[in-house]
């Protein structure tokens, strides 16, 4: 009789065994499925490649935010100028308290600023600079607002990059909100009179604080 069964297979009634299926199907004889381990291996390779791929431009961009000179100073426009300047009144990092009312009748540089903000740690050196500049003539100062951060951590950088101006803390952000700040860091320039005269937006430098108080001084 002719055997019909498929090729390299015989028929169930003369008893021989099915075949085995070749090695390297992706079955490990336990008829889960699981890859071989050189796939596995392949595969971890993989993921691996793809993982250092993504994170290496990650890198890259916080090397270069870390490390870029900062921009100059930006003055742009905003309600409060003209305005008289909102009320800061709160506890220092230093746990006193501080705000314009203790520095009337000289001009106020309000510098909302966070620690883990690369372009306010940028700045920070040039707001030192014009602080120590007006500190003798006492015609100028800086006021710092803490943005959503910790005391302990503005005090520890306070200590070991300099800086003897008052810094506020703003818990519920309600400065922040009466100011119009959505990111740091942002300065205001306050008049002797308490008067806004002008809003910065982003990183400044001493030079251009500077030059915006002489206009101010002079009314230009």
């Amino acid at each position: 009789m002719t055997d019909l069964s498929p090729p390299g297979t015989t028929g169930a009634a003369d008893g021989d065994e099915m075949p085995v299926p070749p090695e390297g199907d992706g079955d490990n004889g336990d008829g889960n499925g699981d890859p071989s381990p050189v796939a596995a291996i392949r595969r971890t390779r993989k993921v691996l490649w793809i993982a250092v791929a993504v994170a290496l431009p990650m890198a890259l961009l916080v090397a270069v935010l870390a490390t870029r000179e900062p921009s100059a100073t930006r003055a742009i426009r905003s309600p409060l100028v003209g305005k008289p300047a909102p009320t800061i009144e709160a506890p220092t990092v230093d746990g006193g308290q501080g705000g314009l009312a203790e520095l009337k009748g000289r001009w106020v540089v309000v510098n909302f600023f966070a620690t883990w903000c690369v372009p306010c740690r940028q700045e920070h050196d040039d707001l030192v600079r014009f602080s120590e500049a007006h500190q003798a003539p006492g015609d100028a100062a800086v006021l710092g607002v803490v943005y959503n951060d910790a005391a302990q951590a503005v005090k520890e950088f306070r200590d070991r990059e300099g800086g003897a101006w008052a810094m506020v803390t703003d818990p519920k952000g309600r400065i922040a909100l009466d100011y119009g700040v959505a990111g740091v860091p942002e300065s205001f320039l306050i008049s002797p009179d308490g008067v806004v005269v002008a809003k910065l937006l982003g990183g400044v430098r001493t030079i251009d604080l500077e030059q915006l108080l002489v206009q101010a001084k002079t009314g230009r």
